[in-house]
């Protein structure tokens, strides 16, 4: 397989506070679903903004889909993430009096081959409604506003929103963080079976290892801190 990120002698520090983050190397390959865990606190969200493009390294390579980020512009990269990315937000950012549907379509309007590859301006709404179904919200709730969702299915639908348009890679931040475990991997299964329709690379971080069965590999942030430098 080939490699879908390659994060080698990065390191990143916040202007306030004193945190910093250093991953000597860390890849991940083309497909893979991984688990990143690690304590709350240890620096998970801010890696996965640093995979993202969101955050930008103060040294070192970041390489996502073969593209050095550090290469392209803090515009460059918004288009990146756009085009190639779906994010799954902690706190979900959906926008709470939009109908589910739009939600849904909301990256869409900002990321033209994305849009091509979900069916183009006519059919992109027929594959979101594709995936709220596969995500078991069909019933009429696409028209539904955002807000009077339950936590459960606002989940599903940021979940939806990161799939559609096949994007290469999901970046998902503590994503079942308000299910209990049996909802937990159902809406693992889920999201995982639409990813694999497109060869999805999915990288989820959670300070829950029980999820781990459901991965092809899980990374203690703590042991990617700690790994020794590789040659790329």
């Amino acid at each position: 397989m080939t490699g879908a990120v390659l994060l080698q002698d990065v390191h990143f520090a916040w202007r306030r506070g004193g945190f910093a983050l250093t991953v000597p190397h860390l890849a991940i390959a083309t497909g893979e679903r991984v688990l990143l865990v690690g304590p709350s606190g240890a620096g998970k969200s801010t890696l996965l903004g640093l995979i993202g493009g969101v955050l930008p390294a103060s040294r070192g390579t970041v390489q996502v889909l073969g593209q050095d980020l550090a290469s392209l512009s803090a515009r460059a990269r918004d288009r990146f993430r756009g085009e190639h990315a779906g994010i799954v937000f902690q706190q979900f950012n959906l926008l709470p009096y939009a109908s589910v549907l739009d939600n849904v379509l909301l990256p869409l309007r900002f990321a033209p081959q994305r849009r091509a590859r979900a069916g183009g301006r006519h059919g992109s709404a027929a594959e979101a409604r594709r995936l709220l179904s596969a995500l078991a919200l069909d019933g009429g709730l696409e028209t539904a506003r955002a807000a009077t969702l339950s936590v459960g299915q606002q989940q599903r639908v940021a979940a939806a929103r990161a799939l559609i348009g096949s994007p290469e890679i999901i970046l998902a931040d503590e994503p079942t963080s308000a299910l209990d475990q049996d909802r937990q991997r159902g809406f693992l299964a889920l999201l995982f079976a639409e990813a694999a329709r497109a060869g999805t690379t999915v990288i989820v971080v959670s300070h829950a290892p029980a999820l781990a069965p459901q991965f092809d590999r899980v990374l203690d942030l703590r042991q990617v801190l700690a790994a020794p430098a590789q040659a790329a």
